[in-house]
Parts: C-alpha cells; structure tokens; sequence
C-alpha cells in the first residue's frame, strides 16, 4: 500500500466520522434538539407540581373547613346529620 493511498483512506474514514457527528444519529444538532426538549419538560413538569402542591393545599383548607363548619353547626345551631341521634347531657 502507498502512502497515497493511505491518506486517501484516512481521510475517507475522517468524512465519515464528521458526517456522523453532525448528520447521523446521536449528532450536535439532535444533541442540542433533544436538551431542548429536556428542558422544556422539565419546566412543564415544574409548573405541574406547583399545581399540584396548590391543589393538595386547597383540598386539605377544603377537608379542615369543612370539618371546622360543621363542628361550628353542631355546636352554634344544634345541626344533627341524617341517621344520627342527638343527645343533650345536662349543663
């Protein structure tokens, strides 16, 4: 083999390597594509669990509420649910 041909291979086998890096799969523009995508995720999945975490407050100030308005009934208006029986002890 003559060194001409072995430059010509080399540089044949370094094209390839390039096209690869930036055509083929796994290359700087689907890199940078894909952390793209990453990030956007991320930040939608932020912004999800903010939502989240809002909702789980307003469903437990909704539970303690509820609990609070009806203990306030019981106790101020004398309210009594279906199928149970008042009982007033003495004071």
């Amino acid at each position: 083999m003559t060194q001409r041909s072995i430059t010509w291979i080399l540089l044949f086998l370094l094209v390839i390597l390039q096209g690869q890096l930036w055509i083929g799969r796994g290359s700087v523009p689907e890199v940078m594509q894909l952390q793209q995508q990453l990030n956007q995720q991320l930040d939608l999945n932020r912004q999800a669990q903010i939502t989240n975490q809002r909702f789980s407050a307003e469903l437990l100030d909704l539970k303690e509420g509820l609990e609070m308005v009806e203990e306030r009934a019981r106790r101020e208006i004398g309210m009594v649910k279906a199928n149970e029986i008042f009982v007033q002890l003495g004071r």
